[in-house]
């Protein structure tokens, strides 16, 4: 079995005035991304929404000194970007699809992500959103430490650093063995 992983698709990663926008770079993931999601669907493929959120000026969050205030709770910056918040609107009730909070940059930490890849069976996994180069990346290195088989969308991955991109690229073919498509 197989998942797609969209991560941290959201308004603060994307949308031009977003707090940590990838900018045009994450914009044009949108079409690409929904067609991914379509076709998972399509084929009785899990969908997970792994995304971030921040609590305002947490002191305890070793990402409050690093990065300005982002994905912070109820607000537009957490929601999810463009044409995915409407595909996910018509989809959050499908058995199939799962959005889930997570609170570090790795997918998997905190989230009870791999107990539930493994209840049923998932094996294989697809992943796509931003950033390419932090939380893609250490979702990526989570998932290869506990031999998941990993695709990375090439069209559906962006950073706002076009050279932390190109290098967590090679560094998922490379170092991790994952298969990169378009």
């Amino acid at each position: 079995m197989r998942a797609l992983l969209i991560i941290d698709y959201t308004n603060d990663f994307v949308a031009t005035d977003g707090a940590l926008t990838t900018g045009s770079a994450g914009q044009a993931l949108e079409h690409p991304i929904i067609d991914l999601a379509n076709s998972f669907l399509d084929h009785g493929d899990a969908v997970i929404l792994p995304t971030d959120l921040h609590q305002a000026n947490d002191p305890y969050h070793p990402e409050t000194a690093l990065y300005p205030p982002h994905n912070l709770a109820k607000t537009r910056g957490r929601e999810l970007y463009g044409r995915l918040a409407d595909w996910y609107a018509t989809h959050q009730n499908d058995s199939h699809v799962h959005f889930m909070d997570k609170n570090r940059y790795s997918a998997f930490a905190n989230t009870g992500l791999d107990s539930y890849l493994r209840q049923r069976q998932i094996t294989d996994l697809h992943l796509a959103g931003v950033c390419t180069d932090i939380c893609v990346l250490h979702t990526a290195v989570d998932a290869y430490d506990l031999d998941y088989d990993l695709t990375v969308h090439r069209t559906a991955v962006a950073s706002f650093d076009p050279t932390g991109h190109a290098w967590a690229l090679n560094h998922f073919e490379h170092a991790m063995g994952a298969t990169i498509v378009d």
